[in-house]
């Protein structure tokens, strides 16, 4: 597969299909994604691999934690306090965009809410990857963290895998830290779902937009 290829096939999977990912591919996957950048070399990641049971039991608590209407908290402020164009727009629009294709309209709110409680179960992909980082990080940390996690989604893709990542499964990173045996002062960054896509889904059917290159790029000379 060329580069090109691997960039623009990858996409958030909604929709799995109930098949085991090998163990060597996750190896594949992680080995190529240790060689992303990091400043001065820190390689600050963590990751949890979480399957089988213990993803099952994982899945029930998060999902319950927001079924019972626990508030969530995250351990750092990912989205903006107030939204403004032209982010507001195209955060509407990603979500019409799902809700379109699985014919949920906007007055469903219980069907909304059970899409949504699909997040805390990784939308049952056989795999979640949760990631962490120490406390002491930094802004740049995370920046490096990005390069990290795209490296791991493209390794995905070349291994015939799919992949999503996750704010969601990071919305109670207590329960995750006490149930996979990590500090409670380390971070949480995302979690990411990881298996085989199921195609047939409607969830997996849609594309989000992206700007062309030319409306966010200026060049001097």
């Amino acid at each position: 597969m060329q580069f090109k290829d691997t960039i623009l096939q990858r996409k958030s999977t909604r929709a799995y299909l109930d098949i085991p990912v090998e163990a060597e591919k996750i190896q594949k996957i992680l080995d190529l994604a240790r060689h992303a950048p990091s400043g001065v070399n820190t390689q600050p990641w963590q990751v949890a691999v979480v399957r089988g049971n213990t993803k099952q039991l994982l899945d029930e608590q998060l999902e319950q934690a927001f079924r019972t209407g626990r508030k969530t908290e995250l351990d750092y402020q990912y989205y903006p306090t107030q939204w403004t164009e032209p982010y507001k727009s195209r955060r509407k629009a990603c979500g019409l965009k799902m809700y379109s294709a699985l014919n949920i309209t906007r007055e469903d709110k219980q069907r909304q809410k059970d899409q949504w409680a699909a997040n805390y179960r990784a939308f049952e992909a056989p795999v979640a990857l949760f990631f962490f980082v120490d406390a002491m990080a930094e802004k740049g940390t995370f920046l490096d963290y990005g390069m990290f996690l795209q490296s791991v989604m493209l390794a995905a893709v070349d291994q015939g895998l799919a992949t999503c990542p996750q704010a969601a499964l990071a919305e109670y990173p207590d329960i995750v830290k006490q149930h996979l045996g990590y500090d409670q002062d380390t971070v949480l960054i995302c979690g990411m779902a990881l298996g085989y896509e199921d195609t047939s889904a409607a969830v997996n059917s849609y594309r989000t937009e992206r700007e062309d290159y030319t409306a966010f790029t200026r060049f001097f000379d």
